[in-house]
């Protein structure tokens, strides 16, 4: 159970993120000041938590060769660590600039399409054609988004065709991010697989985004507290609840329990942002919960051994 609150409360933290970005937007904050802003307050928290667990071991006396350091990862698996967080970075970037051409509502919705693009990458992947319950998932899920964007009732010429594409991006670079995070070097702790992981999204995006942020008085002019809340909520809680609970549950249950971030989402843009949330759009966030739930409810109550969600048995 504890594995499963992990994963559980890892998605919330996710669904709370948009809202908190969008509020550092109306501030004129840009892209490379939040995400980098996040994952350098998520690469302190990370490491403090490391050194605070082995500060911990080593006061109640346990020897170097217990400490969570051990066994000592190699510098590959350090790389495997942090090549593996660059796709939590990028899902990051993908998102945030959908948000900055569509309502928030709408661009967790695309984000959510990460569920049927894990199938079809591990269908690619393992060279196998999805099964029938996958194809009646797959429909279940297409339908619910077209109610949960509200195309019913606006149809599509109201949708700003950049972010819709960053949108989907993003859905791609996180369903990655699901199937490498419970593969990239299960064996070593938790804490520091969360720290190696967010070290590589970190340097990633100052790649990206050279972090003028950190000399030119932005933190201390009002950048410092969406950092903290980010880096909290977006760059440190999650892939730490993720690196202890996906391993544990498989992706499958992961898939069900990450769906929290959906509903968490849209009901802080309905009610922090005032964002219109229609019966139609309601109806279709249930629909794709419902959509990401059913292949493992079909799984437990007895069905094919084939039936699999971002890479689950």
């Amino acid at each position: 159970m504890k594995y499963r609150l992990a994963v559980l409360f890892g998605a919330i933290c996710y669904g709370i993120l948009s809202t908190i970005v969008t509020k550092a937007y109306s501030k004129g904050y840009m892209l490379g000041e939040v995400v980098g802003s996040q994952l350098t307050t998520g690469f302190l928290l990370a490491w403090l938590l490391v050194l605070f667990m082995k500060w911990k071991e080593w006061k109640n006396g346990q020897t170097k060769r217990d400490a969570i350091s051990a066994p000592n990862p190699s510098w590959k698996q350090r790389v495997i660590l942090m090549a593996a967080g660059v796709p939590t970075a990028v899902t990051g970037l993908l998102y945030y600039e959908s948000i900055r051409y569509i309502p928030n509502s709408i661009a967790i919705i695309l984000l959510f399409q990460f569920t049927w693009m894990g199938v079809l990458i591990q269908s690619v992947g393992q060279r196998r054609r999805p099964n029938g319950i996958m194809l009646l998932t797959l429909v279940v899920l297409l339908g619910g988004t077209l109610l949960a964007a509200g195309i019913p009732d606006q149809g599509f010429a109201g949708f700003n065709g950049v972010g819709v594409l960053f949108g989907f991006l993003s859905a791609i670079s996180y369903s990655i991010f699901i199937l490498l995070n419970g593969k990239a070097v299960p064996s070593i702790h938790p804490a520091y697989r969360g720290a190696w992981m967010i070290t590589g999204g970190m340097l990633f995006v100052f790649v990206m985004f050279p972090p003028g942020f950190l000399v030119n008085g932005a933190l201390l002019d009002g950048l410092l507290p969406y950092g903290l809340m980010l880096g909290l909520f977006g760059a440190f809680l999650p892939p730490v609840l993720f690196a202890i609970g996906v391993p544990r549950i498989g992706e499958g249950l992961t898939g069900i329990l990450g769906a929290a971030e959906l509903p968490v989402a849209v009901i802080l843009s309905a009610v922090v942002l005032h964002e219109n949330v229609s019966g139609i759009q309601w109806i279709g966030v249930l629909t794709v919960l419902l959509g990401v739930m059913l292949p493992e409810i079909i799984k437990r109550k007895g069905g094919s051994s084939e039936i699999s969600w971002h890479g689950g048995t």
